[in-house]
């Protein structure tokens, strides 16, 4: 049955037609298009405005459909969309009384409310699954608060902190990716039913029903930004790709810890190949594939932006073309967040490695200029001028950390034209020891394990609010 034929004396030619279609990812809304038509209809009904009688047939008709699936739906050329694909079979069932079902309400109105719908479901994904890593990432930590590695600035050694203390960086970061898409779920989660074509209606809707009905918080204010407004597709995307930029680093940590040069990590063989050629080979494939990925994510949010960016108000059938794009990047972003997850969980640290890589090339130095600041009362930048000489003429020697003594100290710093700082022999070694350098660094979001312990405790507490607000 062709439902629009009053307007056009001819139709599409199929070239067209298929070229125009939306159909091919129409798939995903099915079930927000049911949901859509349902509660417009039952407001129709309570509001008078089509008979009660047509309404509830309508309705058994919808429900009938949700129980079948989107493969009870026929397609050929002449139907555009899902939306035109529900209609006709609700007409097959119900017969012309099915067309009010459309009273007061437009495609445009329809699909905005459709891709809300999902939209909204497809961040409490995402949510949940940032929060279950976050919550893996915690389990890891625990057994880590005084394995010490190397931390790094530039690539190069910086300072000792724990595996704990990194592990937990990218939890924050995790943390702040969840919560880009809890405020973003905000402006998702408002209703443009009822916006009509543009213009809304003269009949008399009540569009907080609506709203009730379908679970959002309010209704959009503005008709004309009610159907053309998609900013809250660009914006879920952007938090999109901000969460694969926390994951691509962590696929890039693990593809440099797990060479041999560095030998922090060893991964799972579930997350890694070997090659075709070279039998000894351990090639982490899932890192890299899954840090390719991310680029993808990256080029669906310029995709978006593009499109968009032209657009006069109202509706233009250029935002047909964004939805794809968003639905990619979800599944992409989602399926990366998953791998990462379990990857990142699976490997097993060489703590003897990253406690030889944190005790070497005078990581610990900066506390030895500390030293220097609280017993001698010398300004920073002296003690920094002495420190940095010690680790430069140490280091053409060949001399270890461990070999510096208080003599070797005043040798330098009497060099530089100061006086001997005579500093305990003791003090010296404990500043450059990695794992007492750590303990020291006892100051909110330090690397010490008490605060590390302070830093998982809090995120516990976060993750305990947030799964409850998401009623989990």
């Amino acid at each position: 049955m062709k439902i629009r034929t009053g307007r056009l004396e001819k139709e599409m030619t199929d070239e067209a037609a298929v070229y125009t279609s939306s159909l091919d990812f129409d798939r995903f809304i099915f079930d927000a298009d049911i949901q859509c038509n349902y509660a417009h209809t039952s407001m129709l009904k309570a509001q008078g405005i089509i008979d009660g009688d047509i309404a509830d047939k309508i309705l058994e008709a919808l429900d009938k459909l949700a129980e079948e699936g989107f493969d009870a739906l026929e397609f050929d050329h002449s139907v555009e969309d899902v939306h035109m694909a529900v209609e006709n079979y609700v007409t097959k069932l119900v017969g012309p009384d099915a067309g009010f079902m459309h009273t007061a309400k437009s495609r445009n109105d329809q699909v905005a409310t459709d891709i809300r719908l999902l939209l909204r479901e497809r961040i409490n994904e995402i949510e949940i699954g940032i929060l279950e890593f976050i919550e893996g990432i915690i389990d890891l930590a625990k057994d880590h608060k005084e394995s010490v590695m190397i931390g790094y600035t530039h690539l190069q050694h910086a300072q000792p902190v724990t595996i704990a203390h990194h592990l937990m960086a990218h939890a924050q970061s995790l943390k702040r990716d969840y919560q880009r898409f809890a405020d973003t779920y905000k402006r998702v989660n408002l209703n443009p039913l009822g916006s009509a074509a543009m213009a809304t209606t003269s009949f008399p809707i009540d569009r907080e029903l609506t709203t009730e009905l379908l679970g959002f918080d309010g209704y959009l204010e503005n008709s004309m930004d009610g159907v053309s407004s998609r900013d809250f597709i660009a914006e879920t995307v952007f938090d999109l790709t901000a969460l694969c930029t926390t994951l691509s680093k962590i696929c890039e940590e693990l593809v440099l810890w797990s060479t041999y040069e560095f030998g922090i990590v060893t991964m799972a063989d579930e997350y890694s190949s070997t090659s075709s050629i070279m039998p000894q080979k351990k090639n982490p494939d899932v890192a890299e594939v899954a840090r390719s990925k991310c680029a993808i994510v990256n080029g669906e949010l310029v995709t978006i932006l593009t499109i968009l960016k032209a657009l006069p108000y109202t509706y233009n059938r250029d935002l047909q073309e964004i939805t794809p794009h968003l639905w990619n990047a979800i599944d992409v972003a989602y399926d990366t967040l998953k791998i990462v997850n379990h990857m990142l969980l699976t490997v097993t640290f060489n703590t003897e490695r990253c406690l030889e890589l944190a005790g070497a090339n005078f990581a610990t130095a900066t506390d030895l200029a500390d030293i220097m600041v609280r017993e001698c009362k010398l300004p920073f930048r002296t003690a920094h001028k002495i420190v940095g000489r010690i680790v430069n003429e140490a280091t053409a020697e060949g001399l270890e950390p461990a070999k510096i003594t208080s003599e070797y100290v005043d040798n330098v710093a009497i060099e530089l034209g100061f006086e001997k700082l005579e500093l305990d022999n003791d003090l010296i070694q404990r500043a450059l020891d990695p794992l007492e350098n750590v303990k020291i660094r006892n100051v909110p979001g330090g690397p010490s394990p008490e605060m590390v312990q302070l830093a998982m405790n809090n995120m516990n507490q976060f993750l305990d609010d947030e799964f409850e607000r998401l009623g989990i």
